[in-house]
């Protein structure tokens, strides 16, 4: 059984920074493609970074190009997004998903009912 489970949300303040980090179990974490995902109020879950298997390829929404870096640690099973100079339209539940394709930014293959999910964690970003 494939369990994903998401921290590091919290409240913070506009340019503030949070590192959100996902586990996972159940699966081979070092040979998935792995990435995080958002959905703002009032809007559909969106792909912010993902990361292929190798950890040598990542892909950046627009949004979040040069503020948040994904990064995974194959040892621990965990998956990170450091995010920077946070903005209140980071508003947003993120989740984690891993066993995706890869890219999920402008993948054609991509999709969400691929993969496993964790519960997401909230950040809220106060201006």
């Amino acid at each position: 059984q494939v369990q994903v489970a998401e921290s590091g949300g919290g409240l913070v303040q506009a340019g503030e920074s949070l590192r959100l980090s996902c586990t996972a179990s159940g699966l081979a974490f070092d040979d998935s493609s792995m990435g995080w995902f958002r959905q703002r109020p009032g809007l559909e879950r969106e792909p912010v970074s993902c990361i292929s298997w190798t950890g040598g390829s990542k892909d950046y929404s627009d949004d979040v190009q040069g503020r948040f870096t994904i990064s995974r640690d194959n040892a621990k099973n965990t998956l990170y997004l450091q995010m920077n100079d946070l903005k209140p339209e980071d508003t947003a539940i993120y989740y984690c998903g891993v066993d995706i394709t890869f890219p999920c930014n402008g993948g054609s293959s991509f999709s969400f009912s691929d993969g496993y999910w964790g519960q997401g964690t909230r950040v809220t970003v106060s201006s």
